[in-house]
This record gives structure tokens, C-alpha cells and sequence, in this order.
């Protein structure tokens, strides 16, 4: 399958995704675990169900691994976001990011409230509802807009910061320059569907994001968890990453 077959599923999946939310009455109804909605679940079927009917092999947050052994698979939170979602809050995508042998081939990020649509692949570049888009030219940290999962410690001089609740979008607005860096402050909870397509959006979009404890952030192990920090510049990669090192974590 070639790179424009690729992104036509992904982006076929992410409508599936929106058509079954839209049938759903009461969005917070409580899935089969603590932190999962009865959307959850609905959004999972339905994005597995596509994926593998087009023959991708699927990791998803939800059901685990589907088909693990095919050539092309995808890391897939069909809904990330999801308290954000149940809330009306509109600040929840499905992110779908695509791995071959050698890492990561194809990403789709599509916001489910507003129809806002980022993609990217291998070499491609990155882009908005079509447009090319690239990163800031922030490189101090006394100049960024820093978007954040958690919340900090204390303030370590950047110029403002914000919190929106879904990391896929938080770190696609890294890579148009809507923010300068995202940072990670709770301990290592993000699993790879959380970041894995936008990961290769922000890059692709010239940034540089990487896990804050220096592990590799591309996994294909459901139970993996890493702490992504994602920068504009290597310059304000650097001082986050170094911020983040010096986290003291309960």
C-alpha cells in the first residue's frame, strides 16, 4: 500500500470513529474500567473494525493488538480525549499512526469536535486540513507558549502555559506553531496511542520531541508508558527536557 492508499484509510477510520459518537446519547456513561467511557468502547469497535478490514494490524488503548504479525500496523486511540469528550468539551481526536520495519510510516490526527484534520508522513512533511505546517522559531524558554499534561511544580520562566486535556492535539498544535513546546509533567502515564502520530507529525513539522527519561518513545508494548517532551527548537527542547529531569515526582 503506498502513502496516499495509507492516509485514505486512516482518514476513512477517523469518520467511522465520528459516525458511531454520533449515535451515542449520553457520553458519559462509564466503560469496563475506572478511567474508560462507554465511547470509549464504541469509538474502539468501530476503529478496529476499519483498520483491520483494510489490512492493517492494530494496537489500540483500548482492545490491545489485533492482527500483530501484518506489515503494516497502527497505533490507534480511537478516542484520546475522552473525559474532554464526555464533558462537551471540544478537545478530543481519534490518532492513528502507522508503523512499518522501519518506524513510523503515516500519522492522522483528526479533531472529532471541530473536523480539524492533521497529517503526515515519512518525508513527507506535515500538514493541516491540507496545509503544509511547520513549527515556531521559539528557542528560549522565557519566549514559549507551553502546552502541558499534569501540571508543574512550580513556574520555571516560561512565558504562559496551558492545559488542554488531549495529548495527540496538544502536540499537533506544537507542530503548526500554535505552541512552542509541550511538556509532560506527571510521572511516565502517556501509552504509545497517546503521542505515536503526532509524534511523527511534530517531526515532520521540523520539531523535537523525545521521551524525558531518554527512552525510546516509539513502542509497540501495550503496557509501555513514556513522558513525552516535544519543542520547536532543539534549543527549547533542550531546557524542557532538563526542566523536566529535575521533576521532583509523587
Amino acid at each position: 500500500m503506498d502513502d496516499a492508499g495509507i492516509l485514505d484509510a486512516l482518514f476513512r477510520c477517523a469518520a467511522r470513529v465520528r459516525e458511531v459518537l454520533d449515535g451515542i446519547s449520553d457520553w458519559r456513561l462509564p466503560g469496563e474500567r475506572p478511567d474508560q467511557y462507554g465511547l470509549d468502547l464504541v469509538a474502539d469497535r468501530a476503529a478496529v473494525d476499519s483498520l483491520v478490514a483494510d489490512g492493517f494490524g492494530v494496537l489500540s488503548e483500548e482492545s490491545v493488538w489485533h492482527h500483530r504479525d501484518r506489515d503494516l500496523r497502527v497505533i490507534v486511540d480511537p478516542v484520546d480525549g475522552s473525559t474532554n469528550a464526555s464533558r462537551g468539551i471540544p478537545w478530543f481526536a481519534t490518532s492513528l499512526g502507522v508503523v512499518d520495519d522501519r518506524g513510523l510510516r503515516a500519522a492522522v490526527v483528526v479533531n472529532q469536535a471541530s473536523g480539524v484534520r492533521y497529517h503526515a508522513t515519512r518525508g513527507g512533511g506535515a500538514f493541516r486540513d491540507g496545509v503544509p505546517i511547520h513549527v515556531s522559531d521559539v528557542k528560549e524558554t522565557s519566549d514559549a507558549l507551553i502546552a502541558m499534561n499534569g501540571y508543574s511544580p512550580e513556574r520555571f520562566g516560561w512565558a504562559q502555559y496551558r492545559a488542554f486535556g488531549a495529548a495527540a492535539l496538544d502536540l499537533c498544535l506544537v507542530a503548526e506553531g500554535a505552541v512552542d513546546g509541550y511538556l509532560d509533567c506527571t510521572g511516565s502515564n502517556h501509552g504509545v496511542w497517546d503521542y505515536a502520530a503526532a509524534h511523527l507529525i511534530v517531526e515532520e513539522a521540523g520539531g523535537i520531541i523525545s521521551d524525558a527519561e531518554g527512552r525510546p518513545l516509539l513502542t509497540e508494548e501495550h503496557g509501555d508508558r513514556r513522558a513525552p517532551v516535544a519543542a520547536a527548537s532543539p534549543e527549547l527542547h533542550a531546557e524542557l527536557a532538563s526542566i523536566r529531569r529535575g521533576f521532583v515526582l509523587t
